[in-house]
């Protein structure tokens, strides 16, 4: 699937040991972090760099990072606030969408 943002630029999103990041025009625009906990991907944290705002890559970025998930029959755990209101305006990942505990929020990184 080829991605592009609101300016037609193409896009690509990369899989990292601890991130999903987005890349434009052969610069790294901005990431969505994770940590696996117990059998689980939980995003923590999504920015997009100054001056890459308002170009719809946070949106590209965590459609990616869930559609690859999901592919990897993996649950996710959406913690950051721009993860968590993508799954509840997508609802094909409420399926693989559980709360997150405190004993997880509390294991996360600052």
């Amino acid at each position: 699937m080829t991605l592009t943002d609101k300016t037609g630029a193409p896009v690509t999103v990369t899989k990292e040991s601890d991130r999903f990041t987005v890349g434009v025009d052969g610069k790294t625009a901005g990431h969505t972090a994770y940590v696996e906990r117990d059998g689980r991907r939980v995003f923590f944290h999504t920015e997009v760099s100054d001056g890459f705002e308002g170009r719809g890559l946070a949106t590209l970025l965590i459609g990616a990072a869930l559609a690859a998930t999901r592919d990897e029959d993996v649950r996710i755990v959406p913690v950051c606030s721009m993860v968590a209101a993508y799954v509840d305006k997508h609802p094909e990942f409420a399926a693989i969408a559980d709360e997150a505990t405190p004993e997880i929020r509390e294991s996360l990184p600052d």
